[in-house]
């Protein structure tokens, strides 16, 4: 979300699993059987709390199939236990280009965030180059590729970081981040925007700036598909037309939800509509 080299897992454990080889179609006719994570929140769980809960009771709803879902923890192995042995059809959240998986086009594109406090100095920093982060303590999850960035601008040295793989049961690490920033223990923290955003909501002293003004490599930004098993194109082709005729529906959900959307470029938020 994620999965470890497409970009980290996205910052915080999405779709991590080694390939496999390719099974005959099994796609359910009378279900839309979901592969998630029951202990994601605020991507998933399983009281269907979730962002990527609403959008598959969404497609499900227009595919007028009932709701089934696998559930089990995004660790190493997830794909290849869920998704890959034919226990259900789809990853509602895959980012493009993820090898374990076929991609359907994307039907959002978000990036990495930089958090404070809302009465902080920083709240008003758009880039990592501001000279107010330098020699200030920032949380950043460990492997991920904003902290590339952060250590070409020599600020490692003060970071605090956050384990990339865990099992969402029993650690939360995107919540400790956020923990420490609004107890004076970090000052900022670098984040997955699609954790972050949602998850900050619930503080109105947090602020959550996406950093669209970052250049060079890696990129930060991300296309999110949705992912099914190789081979099973007219499922993909299905999915797909489901995202068109119902993207409108499912920015909503997004927005609602906190997750900062921006262009397919990473370069601007999207315009509402």
């Amino acid at each position: 979300m994620h999965r470890l080299t497409a970009a980290a897992c996205l910052s915080l454990g999405l779709l991590c699993s080694p390939a496999s080889a390719q099974v005959a179609d099994l796609v359910d006719k009378n279900s839309f059987r979901v592969c998630a994570d029951p202990a994601n929140l605020p991507l998933s769980s399983q009281e269907g709390a979730g962002f990527e809960n609403r959008i598959a009771a969404l497609l499900s709803e227009k595919l007028e199939r009932p709701l089934a879902y696998t559930w089990f923890p995004q660790v190493i192995g997830f794909v290849r236990q869920t998704l890959t042995a034919g226990k259900c059809d789809v990853v509602i959240g895959a980012p493009q280009g993820d090898e374990l998986v076929l991609n359907t086009n994307h039907y959002y594109t978000s990036t990495h965030v930089l958090v404070t406090r809302s009465d902080s100095d920083l709240s008003d920093v758009t880039t990592l180059a501001d000279p107010r982060l330098q020699g200030r303590r920032g949380g950043v999850v460990a492997g991920s590729p904003v902290t590339t960035h952060a250590a070409r601008r020599g600020m490692m040295k003060f970071a605090k970081p956050y384990d990339l793989m865990t099992d969402r049961r029993v650690e939360n690490p995107a919540g400790d981040m956020l923990r420490d920033l609004r107890e004076g223990v970090t000052d900022f923290a670098l984040m997955w925007g699609p954790i972050a955003g949602p998850m900050a909501k619930e503080f109105p002293d947090l602020k959550v700036t996406p950093l669209v003004e970052e250049t060079g490599t890696p990129r930060l930004f991300f296309r999110i598909t949705m992912g099914v098993r190789a081979g099973e194109i007219e499922w993909k082709h299905q999915l797909n037309s489901l995202i068109r005729r119902n993207q409108a529906e499912i920015d909503a959900i997004l927005r609602d939800a906190g997750v900062p959307l921006v262009d397919d470029y990473g370069k601007m938020l999207k315009a509402p509509g």
